[in-house]
């Protein structure tokens, strides 16, 4: 009773002062009489209030903010300021029609408008009588319709008239008592109050109750029944008023300003026990019933009911009970003891591993090994593999592949750019937005303890003032200690020892050598020719035809066109540009099938330069050799192997030197190394001494643009040294890879299976390398060094023996020599 509402707003003193000073009277018997019918226009404004009842009598400042009420109020002031007030049925319709208001509404006379400084208009109205909406006359610039008044019933005695008014001044004078936050001047207008009729009305106005029902009680003729419906009104919110004021009793009754919160807390409490809904203690209880039926370790248990007890204590409204609510719940969310039963059939492993990866068998007979392993002795700890290899060679997809062949659960943390320890070992839980680390969030996801784990980009960690992850990730990678793995979040020791932890990277150099003792390497190189043709076929194209919507009926790519593809379009390792080209030349159909235009359903050798333009490498190029001082050597990349060109020029000079093409360290130390060995047996190798000091060298490694560098161009650079000095050339389709010693002899060097796929791509038929390579050979599958001849060497005598002809060029360069001192 005595409400507030938010848009009309309901005044409770006598009084209210204008902007002018002058006092107008809100509660005035006076006014309450009727107009009379004949002072009544023929038709009314109507102006829809929302959230309120106008009763007969009863003066209401309301605020109009529409612009139809506006013009309304406006024009209405400047007559004779009589207007029809009715009551919405939807209060949040912005723009009412006649459909939306109620049909009983109050005739009212504008007292007073105050415009507002925020362009607002107030008006103050006071109800004179009711009447019945008749024909709506018009809706624009607002409503207007006929009308007629609706007339009281008087059919009531004057006991009856003083037992309503006593009634409810008694309602209404307990409802004062029992709510403090209604005013004191409340009950002075109440006294005042001497017409029965009157007092109906205001009490009606002010009572705690919905539009709907003062909407009724405007609608009721009967003064005696709208007494008795207003009575029952305000005895339900005495009822109310009194079970807030039993709740508040229940709670201390002198509390301070600290307490405020919790007496709140307390209230809400009490109400949801007598609505029968559940508060934080439910949750609680939730909690420990999940955990009592959960299979996890006796110390992991013993923990969380020492947290649920620590909850249970705690303050609802505090900061750290949310925060401790979600570290409860992620405890009996983990899944402790949950795990997926693997799949045993080695043969069904070995097919699922198969058809999704052509090659790569090492890999393949590592998982078969793990998985008879696991068969004969059920307790295995998973394995910590790192998959090592250039990009595009299919290690990361690997991964789903072995989740499957395994029956086990897929989940994937890339580490490229990881630098914050946190994102590893999880924020401790003292700190705001703390978090478990991202190995417990993807196990948490997984719902599983034993899934497949893939650590993607394990090379490109990086570490910063906030930590080092790499450390972090000893732990989670050592079979010895993650069986006890802590998360800073978690604070309760995480078993990872039945996860199958697989890393992928692409460099071995950035892994911080303790951590990369934790892993067993698995070398995945790059692929042959021939792999490449039969990954094309048995995935790529099948794969980048349904990504098209196309079939093998609408086209076909030949043998002869993957060939060329890889060849002269893709220079690579791994397969991931071959199906870009795929893709390109499959969109190019698909076009032509979409605009109905004619097409070669079968793409061969010559449709795929068609379609792609010019090839993007020259073969020929990595074959000529018929100038003295340019030899081919071999150099391992992230993206694989590849061949790149020694060229050595001479010119009259002082025996300067000049190193070109954007050389490292290393490789400029290998050429100063060179010409020093040259110096040194000049006379062994029939090279004047007088050339090295009358003619400038110049040592030049093509694409200058790209960063070179590494221990592997030794004996390149001396073979195009000593082909330069002695005008001798070098054999053709010959490459070379392998470092120099001062005294001559050749030293091993790595990435010799790159190497060897490089110089095949480009065609190389002979291939010098140092004798302690030799064993490197023994993993590498003969058929990536079928059709190649291998020189295995010791000194650089031997390279120079096999690398120069004894063939000049066409033009040999003549050196001018002054004559030898004496």
């Amino acid at each position: 009773m005595f409400e507030d509402k938010s848009t009309d707003t309901i005044l409770f003193t006598d009084y209210l002062e204008d902007e002018s000073g002058e006092l107008i009277q809100l509660v005035s018997e006076d006014d309450e009489a009727p107009i009379d019918d004949d002072s009544l226009p023929s038709e009314l404004p109507i102006l829809p209030i929302k959230n309120t009842v106008l009763f007969p009598g009863v003066v209401l400042p309301i605020t109009v903010g529409r612009s139809k009420s506006i013009k309304l109020v406006k024009k209405a002031y400047k007559g004779d300021r009589i207007i029809g007030v009715v009551a919405q049925k939807n209060t949040k319709k912005e723009e009412p029609a006649f459909a939306d208001l109620y049909q009983i509404g109050t005739i009212a006379k504008i007292l007073k408008m105050l415009v507002l400084p925020d362009g607002n208009t107030t008006i103050i109205i006071q109800g004179k009588q009711r009447f019945q909406l008749g024909e709506p006359l018009q809706e624009e610039p607002f409503l207007k319709a006929s009308f007629s008044t609706v007339k009281e019933d008087e059919d009531i005695s004057a006991e009856e008239v003083q037992a309503i008014t006593t009634s409810l001044k008694e309602a209404a004078y307990k409802v004062l008592k029992l709510n403090p936050e209604i005013p004191k001047e409340a009950q002075v207008a109440l006294e005042n109050i001497q017409s029965y009729t009157f007092l109906t009305h205001f009490l009606s106005s002010n009572i705690n109750a919905e539009v709907s029902d003062k909407q009724k009680l405007l609608e009721t003729n009967n003064p005696k029944k709208r007494a008795e419906l207003l009575l029952q009104y305000m005895l339900k919110d005495i009822q109310m008023l009194e079970l807030k004021q039993e709740i508040a009793s229940k709670v201390h009754s002198d509390i301070d300003a600290q307490q405020r919160d919790y007496f709140l807390r307390q209230q809400m409490k009490v109400l949801q026990d007598e609505l029968g809904q559940g508060g934080p203690d439910q949750e609680v209880n939730e909690l420990r019933k999940r955990a009592e039926d959960k299979n996890w370790p006796d110390e992991v248990r013993e923990h969380f009911f020492k947290e649920l007890d620590k909850i249970g204590r705690m303050n609802p409204a505090a900061a750290e009970y949310p925060v401790a609510m979600s570290y409860a719940e992620l405890l009996v969310d983990l899944p402790w003891s949950d795990v997926t039963e693997d799949n045993f059939d080695l043969k069904n492993a070995k097919k699922v591993l198969d058809r999704d990866h052509f090659g790569l068998d090492k890999v393949k007979q590592r998982i078969l090994e793990y998985l008879a392993v696991r068969k004969l002795k059920n307790d295995l700890k998973g394995p910590i593999l790192c998959l090592y290899g250039p990009p595009g060679v299919g290690k990361t997809s690997l991964g789903r592949s072995i989740a499957d062949a395994l029956g086990r659960k897929y989940v994937r943390m890339s580490l490229g750019g990881v630098h914050d320890e946190a994102e590893v070992r999880g924020h401790r839980k003292t700190y705001i937005g703390a978090m478990p680390g991202k190995v417990i969030q993807n196990i948490n996801k997984a719902k599983t303890s034993n899934p497949v784990f893939i650590l993607d980009e394990i090379d490109k960690v990086s570490s910063d003032f906030r930590g080092d992850p790499s450390s972090a990730l000893l732990e989670v990678l050592d079979p010895e200690q993650n069986g006890t793995f802590k998360d800073n979040y978690l604070e309760v020791d995480y078993d990872l020892s039945k996860v199958l932890f697989i890393a992928t990277a692409n460099s071995l150099d950035t892994i911080q050598p303790p951590l990369r003792d934790r892993m067993e390497i698995i070398d995945i190189t790059g692929y042959t020719l021939e792999e490449k043709v039969e990954i094309a076929k048995k995935h790529l194209v099948p794969k980048q035809l349904k990504e098209h919507g196309l079939t093998t009926s609408d086209v076909t790519i030949t043998k002869s066109a993957i060939t060329k593809l890889i060849n002269d379009y893709t220079r690579e390792s791994g397969v991931r540009n071959l199906e870009r080209k795929v893709a390109s030349v499959i969109r190019n159909v698909a076009k032509s099938i979409a605009m109905e235009e004619e097409y070669t359903k079968k793409i061969t050798d010559k449709e795929v330069r068609k379609i792609l333009g010019p090839e993007d490498f020259d073969k020929e190029a990595y074959e000529d050799n018929k100038l003295p001082g340019v030899v081919t050597g071999l150099a391992w990349t992230p993206s694989g192997g590849d061949i790149l060109f020694i060229e050595a020029s001479l010119s009259r000079g002082k025996g300067k030197l000049t190193l070109s093409g954007q050389l490292g360290d290393v490789m400029k130390e290998s050429a100063m190394t060179a010409l020093s060995y040259l110096k040194t047996n000049a006379d062994a190798l029939g090279i004047d001494y007088r050339v090295f000091e009358h003619y400038d060298l110049h040592v030049h490694v093509p694409a200058g643009a790209i960063p070179k560098d590494g221990p592997s161009a030794g004996i390149t650079m001396l073979t195009a040294l000593a082909s330069v000095y002695t005008q001798r050339l070098v054999k053709k389709k010959l490459a070379m890879t392998g470092e120099i010693t001062l005294r001559g002899k050749v030293l091993p060097v790595g990435g010799i299976k790159e190497k060897i796929l490089a110089a095949r791509r480009a065609g190389i038929s002979e291939i010098i390398m140092c004798e302690r390579n030799q064993k490197d050979m023994e993993e590498i599958n003969e058929q990536y060094i079928k059709g190649l001849t291998i020189h295995f060497v010791k000194n650089v005598q031997e390279v120079l023996d096999i690398a120069l002809l004894s063939q000049k060029p066409k033009n040999p360069m003549n050196f001018i020599l002054p004559e030898p001192t004496k």
